[in-house]
């Protein structure tokens, strides 16, 4: 407490000083070249920085491409899982329906099953005429049996596959 007695009584006895405009100068040029050595690096830090931010945007790039790669890739990857599921389905309901599963276009296995159960019922509609003599024409064709449904058989395999 006492020395801050002792430091009013300094402050107190002292006049104020007064500065002429070179001692003004010198202040404020010392000053300046203080302040301008703590950032003397800053062009090379700057530039620094600068090349900095350009690797990070490249790598930044390389990573977006990378990672678009990846996502297209997934993409395929459910596309393909998707298709085989489909398949899969299809051919559960054509070995449970007794029928080809190349007719059957749904994606779902409600879907083929409805579409089998229609194609079954489309094939027990009456529409063509039933061959009274069991497709027998009395006459043999070379290479076939004589039936009408052999002699057909024939006929497309010959002209179909």
């Amino acid at each position: 407490m006492n020395e801050t007695v002792n430091q009013e009584n300094k402050t107190a006895e002292q006049p104020e000083r007064t500065f002429t405009q070179e001692e003004m100068n010198a202040i404020i040029r010392d000053r300046l070249s203080r302040e301008r050595e703590k950032y003397a690096d800053y062009e090379t830090l700057r530039d620094k920085a600068m090349k900095f931010d350009a690797a990070e945007e490249a790598s930044k790039s390389e990573l977006q491409k990378a990672q678009e790669r990846a996502e297209a890739l997934q993409a395929q990857l459910n596309a393909l899982t998707q298709e085989a599921e489909i398949q899969k389905a299809r051919t559960k309901v054509a070995t449970e329906k007794g029928i080809p599963a190349n007719l059957l276009t749904g994606s779902t296995e409600e879907e083929c099953s409805a579409q089998a159960d229609a194609i079954l019922a489309f094939a027990k509609v009456p529409g063509y005429p039933a061959v009274k003599d069991a497709g027998d024409v009395g006459q043999k064709t070379i290479g076939t049996s004589g039936k009408t449904r052999d002699q057909f058989t024939d006929w497309f395999e010959s002209n179909f596959h």
